[in-house]
């Protein structure tokens, strides 16, 4: 899972772990034992929300005009081979 720091704390990085998965949260500078973290894939996690900002650009898209679920995912379709042609 990956995560701000918001996301820093015992109960939350404890119940994902229960789960299975990989916590990816960069500790808080407050912390007075600090976790160790993966910052690389920390990283990577920027230009995921990067590129939905940039989908979200598309009116349609934020709005969700289509009613019907193949029509939208479609248009998302559509608007991401336009981002990423430029």
């Amino acid at each position: 899972m990956l995560g701000d720091k918001g996301y820093d704390s015992d109960a939350i990085i404890a119940q994902v772990t229960a789960s299975g998965a990989e916590v990816v949260i960069p500790p808080k500078a407050n912390r007075k034992v600090q976790r160790a973290c993966d910052y690389v894939l920390y990283c990577e996690r920027n230009l995921v929300e990067r590129f939905f900002n940039k989908l979200k650009q598309f009116r349609g898209i934020a709005t969700r005009y289509d009613k019907r679920a193949t029509h939208f995912l479609s248009g998302v379709y559509l608007a991401s081979a336009i981002i990423l042609l430029k």
